[in-house]
């Protein structure tokens, strides 16, 4: 588990075996299966999460439907809102695949920067790498229409086709699992064309 995170922190600074070794030290790194609910609306959770391996899923239950906002795979990490405004969540967050996760917390975060401020520095340049794609992503669904939005996701996240269910994907895309039915059919026959 230690190798994919310290190989990806690799793509942005090289790690002492001291720094390792502190990073091993918090106890960061967790198993779940499919299908765990690791936040529940209404939860307090101080805790932020890693993908090591694996999908995580955010939702909202509104009048009973399941409302996908976003899915996180590997390399991709989610702060929930409820750990930066000490709320009570407004959403979930569940395992759309048996996924391997750091979890951490700002007591934590606090302690590898007193000991390590290069950690600092490395958060920050992942927290404006991610508000960027929140941006991009937020800005190309605003703007485009469900079609548009599954080509999309067809381009950046083709994987995510064969890992998630099609209500979940559907839901994600902003509508029903008929309409993307269509729109998957409709695309596959004009490539035969």
């Amino acid at each position: 588990m230690e190798k994919e995170l310290f190989d990806f922190i690799a793509k942005y600074m090289a790690l002492s075996e001291e720094e390792k070794s502190a990073v091993v030290d918090l106890g960061i790194f967790r198993r779940y299966t499919k299908g765990t609910v690791l936040l529940k609306q209404g939860d307090l959770s101080n805790e932020g999460y890693f993908v090591l391996k694996g999908c995580l899923r955010c939702y909202y239950i509104i009048d009973g439907d399941e409302k996908t906002t976003a899915f996180y795979t590997e390399t991709e990490s989610l702060t929930p809102i409820c750990a930066v405004n000490n709320k009570p969540s407004e959403y979930y967050i569940s395992c759309v695949e048996d996924s391997v996760l750091t979890v951490g917390n700002s007591e934590m975060e606090k302690e590898i920067f007193q000991k390590f401020p290069r950690f600092e520095t490395l958060c920050r340049i992942l927290t404006e790498q991610l508000l960027t794609a929140n941006q991009a992503s937020f800005d190309s669904f605003k703007n485009k229409n469900p079609e548009q939005r599954y080509l999309n996701l067809l381009n950046t996240k083709p994987d995510l086709l064969e890992r998630v269910p099609q209500h979940q994907l559907a839901s994600y895309l902003g509508i029903k699992p008929e309409s993307l039915s269509r729109i998957r059919r409709r695309i596959t026959n004009q490539g035969k064309s």
